[in-house]
């Protein structure tokens, strides 16, 4: 199920606000409460209204438990741009350009996680069948998460050409004759 909320003609820069809606995209509901609450930014508490607005149209038009939501998709478009002239030197004059943006957010709920299944009978030749072994169905932010913290252990570097010495040769122009 989909639950979007959308804000216009924010008199922030798109820019702006598109770092605030990267930091919270993915993330489960209360988790991005918690960063928009503690965030440095301008934009911070508008889409943390907006987050708001989502999570009640979730409760009162689908009768969703926000425990279960994650962010989904948040993205911010280009709205008009006002524009208001500067004096400048020598006569001249430039523009100024008070950008806005229109923010969207779309929320969706988690499916139930699945993290162990207990197969009841092994059959005796010892194969399993395929349809008995269910993965685990994790949010975006979970699977990103997860991602990390697989290749811990792993080194990143080859040994052979680790300790390798560079020679710097091949320089196209030196400062200084040797």
């Amino acid at each position: 199920m989909e639950v979007k909320a959308s804000l216009k003609y924010l008199r922030i820069s798109p820019r702006k606000v598109r770092l605030v809606a990267d930091l919270i995209r993915g993330l489960p509901l209360k988790e991005a409460e918690a960063q928009l609450k503690f965030l440095n930014k301008k934009a911070a508490p508008e889409m943390a209204k907006l987050l708001q607005s989502a999570k009640s149209n979730a409760e009162h038009n689908f009768h969703l438990n926000p425990d279960n939501l994650y962010v989904s998709q948040c993205y911010v478009n280009e709205g008009p741009t006002a524009m208001r002239w500067m004096p400048r030197a020598q006569g001249r004059a430039t523009k100024i350009r008070k950008r806005s943006s229109h923010v969207y957010i779309i929320l969706q709920e988690k499916n139930g996680r699945i993290n162990k299944q207990v197969v009841s009978e092994v059959p005796s030749s010892g194969e399993i069948d395929k349809s008995a072994i269910v993965k685990s169905s994790l949010s975006p932010h979970e699977e990103k998460m997860s991602k990390f913290t697989k290749d811990k252990g792993k080194p990143k570097y080859n040994k052979k050409t680790f300790n390798k010495k560079v020679v710097p040769h091949g320089r196209f122009f030196r400062r200084k004759a040797i």
